[in-house]
């Protein structure tokens, strides 16, 4: 984990990219620590794994798990990952493609048809 000038806690993680085309920093923001608090402690190494594993390569292109948001919410991010068992976990992202950096904004888990992130539920 770095400090940013901004002030901004974020932990960096460089993920190679298959090919030799580059690759995608992995930049989770400082609130992503707390939404992981609120969930099972034993399911973080999957959700990393799976995170570095669908966005270190074209996290820009639609799959059925990885969609373009109709609206931004309001963590500012455009794209959301599901994950997980069931798919029950969300990943909201925005990527910043000239520098080549995936920014993981918030981390939730869907409950029936509510999403919750970092205990408190949220509107999309």
């Amino acid at each position: 984990m770095r400090w940013l000038d901004n002030g901004r806690l974020v932990t960096r993680i460089l993920v190679s990219m298959a090919g030799g085309g580059g690759r995608y920093e992995l930049v989770y923001s400082r609130s992503v620590l707390g939404h992981l608090k609120a969930i099972d402690r034993k399911l973080h190494v999957m959700i990393r794994r799976e995170l570095e594993k669908q966005l270190r390569v074209e996290p820009l292109v639609e799959t059925k798990n990885r969609k373009p948001l109709r609206r931004p919410v309001e963590l500012g991010a455009d794209w959301e990952l599901r994950l997980g068992p069931q798919n029950r976990f969300r990943a909201f992202y925005r990527v910043e493609p000239q520098r080549r950096e995936v920014w993981v904004l918030a981390i939730g888990e869907k409950v029936g048809n509510r999403l919750v992130v970092g205990g408190e539920e949220i509107e999309l």
